[in-house]
């Protein structure tokens, strides 16, 4: 997720609801949220075909789904790779960075009392927990499964301890993915902007009110909250 504003800096203040970019300006042609989620989804959804047996026994072609979700899960690094090389992956990059900051006011964030006075950037504390737990999980998935597919060099007991490492993770992963759909169906905003890359101006001044003054150039206390 990337960010510029459309219009100059300093403008004012019809901004209030003009869209903010919160997608790789590299790729306007789809959805931008939809396209990196191929790999995973196809994972999470042959995984479970895999896991459950009667969803094992509807879709069939037992060995056909084993082969696209080890493919589809050694591909899972790929989208992230191929966004932070080079020129066009500056503001991926500058949002990996943004996950690894935490501030003062993130840790004022959880208290509940004051999260009303956290002035937050673009990633809430959550968002960071969730995209440091979800990264965390690609690798130990790929090592889990990379073990349980390759099995001969490995004695039983680490067979064992991958297959249930991985069973436990996916779990976590399900809740993870789901609880960040949940959220953002709470969040009409927050919703189109995973779909189509924008979120109004007035959304970043309100609920994320340090990164909306760095894109823009304006104080996001100029105006009140709607």
């Amino acid at each position: 997720m990337t960010t510029r504003p459309y219009g100059r800096r300093g403008e004012n203040d019809d901004r209030r609801s003009s869209p903010v970019h919160t997608a790789p300006a590299t790729a306007r042609t789809r959805p931008p949220a939809v396209r990196p989620y191929g790999a995973p989804l196809t994972v999470l959804f042959t995984g479970a075909s895999l896991y459950a047996g009667p969803v094992s026994q509807l879709v069939g072609r037992r060995d056909l789904v084993r082969s696209v979700h080890v493919i589809a899960g050694l591909c899972l690094p790929l989208p992230f790779l191929l966004g932070v090389v080079g020129r066009w992956g500056r503001r991926l990059r500058s949002d990996v960075e943004r996950l690894n900051r935490w501030s003062i006011d993130d840790r004022r964030w959880w208290r509940r009392a004051k999260r009303s006075d956290a002035q937050l950037g673009k990633f809430n504390p959550g968002q960071k927990l969730n995209a440091t737990f979800i990264a965390a999980a690609v690798v130990v998935m790929i090592a889990s499964g990379s073990m349980m597919k390759w099995f001969e060099p490995f004695p039983d007991s680490w067979r064992t301890g991958a297959t249930f490492v991985h069973d436990w993770f996916a779990l976590g992963l399900w809740l993870a993915i789901g609880g960040h759909v949940w959220f953002a169906l709470r969040d009409a905003d927050a919703l189109r902007a995973m779909l189509h890359g924008t979120i109004p101006a007035r959304w970043a001044r309100a609920h994320r009110p340090r990164w909306y003054e760095e894109e823009t150039g304006n104080p996001a206390n100029r105006l009140k909250n709607p």
